[in-house]
């Protein structure tokens, strides 16, 4: 399995960008498909999750200004990232696992058996 992430690029605060991750070996529809990102000095954090192509879960930080979607045919999934802040500032990386992963275990980083290369986002001020 290989996901290969991109998109990431520096935008203003209160700008948008859309991060893509095209995954080979393994169809979207029936896998776990999540982002997660590591701001500088931090951990790695759970963003939000697209299981089974269709159940959305999102980390509040990002409720409401972030959207996880899928493109079937190319097996891609998108992160629309909108009213962008300085702290969504981070490296952000897209992440398969099983299907069957359920929401208290979608911020388990032990529970993907894949990692995409990470992009990185800057948010300026």
């Amino acid at each position: 399995v290989q996901l290969q992430a991109s998109g990431g690029g520096t935008v203003q605060a209160g700008g948008s960008l859309r991060l893509s991750c095209t995954v080979s070996g393994r169809t979207l529809s029936t896998a776990t498909l999540s982002w997660f990102r590591q701001a500088p000095g931090k951990e790695r954090e759970f963003v939000v999750a697209l299981r089974r192509g269709r159940m959305t879960s999102y980390s509040d930080s990002v409720k409401g200004r972030f959207t996880i979607s899928k493109d079937n045919a190319k097996n891609t999934a998108y992160l629309q990232m909108s009213s962008l802040k300085p702290e969504d500032t981070a490296v952000y990386f897209c992440a398969v696992g099983s299907e069957r992963l359920i929401t208290s275990s979608l911020w388990l980083e032990a529970h993907y058996d894949s990692w995409g290369q990470g992009t990185q986002v800057t948010v300026s001020s």
